[in-house]
């Protein structure tokens, strides 16, 4: 995991876990595509962490990590790192792909919670 504030404020997801965890979540949910070697994800990863605690139970907050889950990686097209995907009743809404400040995330995510 790219930091330890991770394990208490983001859903780990694997490829196991992915459609239960996230496609069947009842709220909007972030996925955070990161791998270890990648600089931005750490930055990425902090930023997610402190919304994860703004946006409480609204919303989902979750990070599979790309090296160790490839079928999902693939699944979704995930080409470059870090990619944050925003579904929605199963369906990708959203999606951010590179690092960005803290604000254009947070804004990016509550547009999500509004029916």
């Amino acid at each position: 995991m790219p930091q330890d504030t991770q394990q208490t404020q983001l859903t780990v997801v694997t490829d196991e876990t992915f459609a239960a965890t996230v496609l069947a979540s009842a709220r909007p949910a972030v996925v955070d595509f990161w791998a270890q070697w990648c600089p931005p994800c750490r930055a990425v990863s902090r930023h997610l962490a402190e919304l994860a605690e703004e946006f409480g139970a609204a919303m989902l907050f979750a990070t599979l990590n790309t090296d160790e889950n490839p079928v999902t990686t693939r699944a979704y097209g995930v080409l470059s790192l870090p990619t944050l995907l925003v579904f929605r009743d199963g369906e990708v809404v959203g999606s951010i792909v590179g690092a960005r400040p803290k604000n254009h995330l947070r804004l990016s995510f509550a547009r999500h919670l509004e029916p």
